[in-house]
């Protein structure tokens, strides 16, 4: 993946896989993305921050205006989809595992999301993550064997973390085996 694309947020990247469901204009991407909404329950996004994500992603060349409709109270809305450049580097972040544990709660909860609502199987994606997961986990065990003091307690938390993370995509993947 391209550093450009490596440096886009959380919200960029549900801007931008909003967009490749369906063309529609800021005012409902910001609602979809509210706190309640069934992707704002994964990652919330601000309206402001919604509008510039549109700003960035256009400017990435990864969404385009597709047309301007009338609006029936204030000013017109501008309708944007994913280009075909967008649908592409999508389509490689949905299935590239996410880095760090830390980044389970927002990246891989809104790949799942967006894989679930796709209709694609998670299966690949859950079993490069359980697996570099597990791989990570290994390094944290074995550096809390050989270090002490606060730096052992930092290390031993990351290690239940990690844990728990590579726990949850057996779990995952568990109930994917089950269900073929």
């Amino acid at each position: 993946m391209s550093k450009a694309l490596e440096q886009l947020t959380a919200g960029e990247w549900a801007v931008l896989a909003l967009l490749d469901e369906q063309s529609t204009h800021g005012f409902a991407l910001a609602r979809a993305l509210e706190p309640e909404g069934e992707v704002g329950r994964v990652w919330s996004v601000r309206r402001p921050l919604v509008y510039r994500a549109l700003e960035t992603l256009e400017r990435k060349g990864l969404v385009a205006p597709v047309e301007t409709l009338p609006s029936p109270r204030g000013p017109q809305r501008t309708m944007f989809a994913a280009t075909g450049a967008g649908e592409r580097a999508l389509a490689g972040w949905l299935r590239e595992p996410v880095t760090h544990v830390r980044d389970g709660r927002s990246l891989l909860m809104l790949k799942l999301l967006f894989l679930t609502r796709r209709q694609v199987d998670p299966t690949a994606l859950l079993t490069q993550q359980r697996d570099h997961f597990a791989c990570l986990a290994q390094t944290l065990s074995q550096a809390a064997q050989d270090t002490g003091g606060f730096h052992r307690t930092l290390v031993l938390w990351r290690l239940e973390t990690t844990t728990a993370a590579v726990r949850f995509t057996e779990v995952m993947l568990a109930e994917r085996s089950e269900a073929d």
